[in-house]
């Protein structure tokens, strides 16, 4: 089998659902599994909606018809026929979120934000399968749920592997076209899960591994992977062919057309990534694969904006040791802290951390009863794998430069600007 797996950008409206339809049409219907995302911004509309439900309660009704008015305006574009049964059941998908929201009492936010997430996936694989049997493309919708199994950690669940593999070649015949959701899981209870944010690559990665798939495509709005991202360098490159291992490092680094998770479980396998334009399917794009290690040989240039820099150093100015790490890594463990970069010293200790479930200010806190703090919020942290001497200069021009630290094939340098 197939894997494909198409993004949020892709059918974010009615011409990008048909746009699918039409890709399917070029490279087969059948012996695939299709992962979608959510479409367009739904996810980070649906964000909105569990910020309104926990602070903002007299704007909650309005930011769930914000997600009804354009998943309609979809639906109308898709279907002449308004008695089509879409229409019905994409109103079920919403008086259940409702009906979720009036009835939930936990407080806890993550357990919340996964529930009421997931039907941004759930609406769009319902829409796209729809779709493709008005044009008699014969397909299976699957609820991912029910196949992809996880522990209880909402919004970065862990895959029990054992448990969704059984699921998942259980449910699926090769020979059939199935559409089913990205992101999204259960724990053993079956509430609902997240894979973590752009986890539907990951998603796409589970089935190629539990399948033992031939391939698995990503399609993107880009002609593949590229050296860097088009909305923030300027002449970027298409890289050909990146090895496995070179593409875990640049997705550990942030590069964001492919999720760091999901390359494992391909390489495991020695399974083929593919990732292409959705607008030129017949082009070639990017291979991850067994082979060289990148080509052409390029620099290649992320950046993560909206980080935190940390700086500490010991209140009495004692040695900055493993005693002290331990314990700070402890902390950014309780406080669900992704770090980005380490640097340290005889008395000092920088990291650069994503402030993702907003526990930031709560760690620093805690840190104050033990070591001095310095902070910065709202930095950049720009990493050039392969770099050059131009391509440092060129990013630390018009830069205030808090942190620079160099490897043999890597440069990161954390940035005011």
């Amino acid at each position: 089998m197939q894997i494909f797996k198409f993004g949020g950008a892709s059918v974010k409206d009615a011409e990008g659902v048909k746009n699918v339809a039409q890709v399917l049409q070029e490279t087969g219907t059948t012996h695939k599994v299709v992962v979608i995302s959510a479409m367009g911004k739904t996810t980070n509309a649906l964000e909105k909606v569990i910020y309104n439900y926990f602070e903002n309660a007299e704007k909650l009704t309005e930011a769930i018809q914000l997600v009804k008015t354009y998943h309609h305006e979809i639906l109308e574009q898709l279907f002449a026929d308004k008695t089509h049964s879409i229409f019905q059941k994409v109103n079920h998908f919403f008086e259940e979120l409702e009906t979720f929201l009036n009835r939930n009492k936990s407080p806890n936010y993550d357990f919340v934000y996964d529930q009421v997430i997931s039907f941004g996936e759930l609406i769009s694989t319902t829409i796209v399968s729809e779709y493709l049997s008005f044009l008699n493309i014969k397909n299976t919708w699957l609820d991912a749920r029910n196949l992809v199994k996880t522990d209880a950690t909402y919004r970065d669940a862990k895959v029990d592997w054992a448990a969704t593999e059984a699921q998942i070649q259980q449910q699926i015949e090769p020979q059939q076209l199935y559409i089913t959701q990205g992101f999204i899981a259960s724990d053993a209870n079956n509430f609902t899960t997240t894979l973590g944010r752009e986890g539907s690559d990951y998603t796409a990665g589970i089935f190629a591994y539990c399948l033992k798939a031939i391939d698995v495509t990503i399609w993107k709005d880009v002609e593949g992977v590229l050296n860097a991202d088009p909305r923030v360098f300027e002449n970027t490159q298409l890289l050909e062919e990146i090895s496995y291992e070179e593409a875990i490092e640049l997705a550990f680094y942030g590069a964001s057309v492919i999720h760091p998770k999901t390359l494992q479980p391909l390489q495991k396998r020695e399974i083929p990534l593919l990732v292409k334009s959705f607008f030129n399917p017949k082009n070639k794009g990017t291979i991850v694969g067994k082979g060289k290690i990148i080509t052409p040989y390029v620099p290649c240039f992320i950046v993560k904006k909206n980080l935190v820099l940390l700086s500490l150093s010991a209140l009495d100015f004692s040695f900055f040791v493993e005693e002290n790490i331990s314990e700070i890594f402890a902390l950014f463990h309780k406080y669900q802290i992704k770090v980005d970069l380490i640097q340290n010293s005889a008395i000092s200790f920088s990291v650069c951390v994503d402030n993702k479930f907003n526990n930031v200010d709560k760690l620093i806190t805690h840190l104050k009863a033990k070591f001095k703090v310095k902070y910065h919020k709202n930095v950049s942290l720009y990493t050039v794998r392969h770099f050059t001497k131009e391509a440092i200069d060129l990013l630390e021009k018009d830069k205030t430069i808090l942190l620079k630290q160099l490897t043999r094939q890597t440069v990161q340098l954390v940035t005011k600007e």
